[in-house]
């Protein structure tokens, strides 16, 4: 049975079951045509013998040979043997013929009443009889002592002695031409059939078993250009095929995910050369910041102008200085936070708690844009297993982002906190501009902002972070009707 399941003990057993098919068709072909041979010559011995019935009759009797067979006690001779014989003749012993089927040698009477006779010879393209070796000098008497192919029908010649000397009834089978080619050609007209059904089920089979091997070639082809996603359909079949099929595919799947951790390798290499040198350029970048803020304080503190006009101009340009210098500073935090390693304390935590920390946080502007605010919350919600200051940091640029994309002023900015099994749900959803479609696959990605004076690190660090505490966060988004971010956590034991 584990031949059967290979690739070629299935292809050497139809094969064979081709062979065996085509002999025994062969053969039982060969049988029939036997039993038709045998059925037709049986036929014509039947019909000689009824030939010769009538003829040996007609010896012996006044009456003729066609008046013989329409007798109606006559049944020997029947239509099936009248259609096979051409004719009928009686050779008396002069060689003449005294009775004739046909009508042509029938003897005729002359104007002086005397009978007149044909004579065998005068008897123009009647072939040499069968077997004409055998009836020795006798043969001479007839017209054609070897076959010349004149004429189709076979003669055979039977003596008959009598007291009136040596006679003959001649028996003139019609021609079988016809009939003998299409039983000679019959068998090879069965043959070619045979043959052409036998390569159409070679050809069926010769696909089915190529066709594994086009498609594994066109996927080996396709994974030479780079193609890692490509797999080859036939895993299902238990033969080679199948088996190779099967390893093809799993040879696929180890390099793509070979490429898609080389891929994160070279991400996180980059990540790190990228943080280092970052944490060395914003250490570089804060001391001046921080002489600068302070700076401005004690120019704020010790020179303010005294005239009130330009005191105004004066806090008003080093307000606006400060606050420079603190967005700055707040780029700076983001890209140290997300590009250096993380290291959380995970602890019990009311996530409504930090929650309400996070919204203090935009409570002035949400006042003065004229957005409400709401956190909802089911009953017995669980604590969530998290590091207390980074939830925070991922609720303060949630709600910060709602703000700003509320920032025509006006809208709804909820809160939902729901327990789902051993996760808690917590929906940020707000009435602002939106995402676009083509947007939302990539705002978790670092460096991708819409505004032009965004990082685009905000919600890659929040990602960050859920990801870090084992959680999962998604996003839908409509334009012109606003987002909901759902972040699940897991709930604390």
């Amino acid at each position: 049975m584990k031949v059967l399941n290979t690739f070629r003990g299935r292809l050497l057993l139809i094969l064979a079951m081709l062979l065996i098919a085509t002999l025994g068709f062969q053969y039982y072909l060969n049988l029939v045509t036997q039993n038709e041979n045998n059925e037709i010559r049986e036929k014509q011995e039947q019909t000689i013998a009824a030939a010769i019935s009538i003829g040996i009759s007609s010896l012996t009797r006044d009456d003729r040979i066609r008046d013989l067979i329409a007798a109606p006690d006559q049944t020997f001779f029947d239509d099936q043997a009248r259609q096979r014989i051409n004719d009928i003749l009686i050779i008396d012993d002069k060689w003449q013929v005294s009775d004739s089927l046909s009508d042509e040698f029938l003897p005729t009477t002359d104007d002086d009443g005397e009978i007149v006779y044909k004579k065998l010879k005068d008897i123009g393209g009647l072939p040499a009889p069968m077997g004409a070796s055998r009836l020795g000098a006798d043969l001479r008497q007839f017209p054609n002592q070897t076959y010349d192919g004149a004429r189709d029908d076979k003669v055979h010649a039977i003596p008959i002695s009598t007291s009136r000397g040596r006679w003959y009834v001649i028996v003139v089978l019609k021609s079988d031409r016809n009939a003998a080619w299409w039983r000679a050609a019959q068998p090879l007209v069965y043959t070619l059939g045979v043959l052409l059904i036998s390569t159409l089920i070679t050809f069926l089979l010769v696909w089915r078993f190529a066709r594994p091997i086009s498609d594994l070639s066109l996927a080996a082809k396709k994974l030479a250009e780079g193609n890692l996603q490509v797999r080859v359909p036939d895993t299902r079949r238990r033969d080679e095929m199948g088996r190779l099929a099967t390893n093809f595919n799993e040879m696929a799947a180890e390099l793509e995910k070979t490429r898609d951790l080389e891929a994160q390798l070279q991400q996180a290499e980059k990540s790190a050369v990228v943080g280092r040198l970052g944490a060395a350029i914003a250490h570089e970048i804060r001391n001046p910041l921080n002489y600068i803020n302070l700076t401005l304080d004690h120019l704020r503190a010790k020179f303010a102008p005294l005239d009130e006009q330009k005191r105004a101009t004066f806090e008003k340009l080093t307000t606006q200085l400060k606050a420079e210098v603190g967005r700055v500073n707040q780029l700076i935090s983001d890209f140290l936070n997300y590009s250096r390693p993380a290291d959380p304390e995970l602890t019990s935590v009311d996530a409504r708690k930090v929650i309400e920390d996070s919204l203090r946080i935009i409570e002035h502007d949400a006042l003065e844009k004229g957005i409400t605010v709401s956190v909802v919350e089911n009953e017995e919600v669980p604590n969530v297993l998290a590091d207390a200051e980074f939830l925070r940091s991922v609720f303060n640029n949630l709600f910060i982002n709602a703000v700003h994309a509320m920032e025509s002023g006006g809208g709804h900015l909820g809160v939902k906190i729901i327990a789902e099994k051993s996760m808690v749900k917590i929906e940020v959803c707000d009435t602002g501009v939106g995402i676009p479609r083509e947007n939302v696959a990539k705002i978790f990605e670092p460096y991708f902002s819409t505004k032009e004076t965004g990082t685009g690190l905000g919600l890659a660090i929040v990602h960050k972070i859920v990801e870090m505490h084992d959680g999962e966060i998604s996003v839908q988004s409509t334009v012109d009707e606003g987002t909901t971010f759902a972040i699940r956590l897991p709930i604390a034991s």
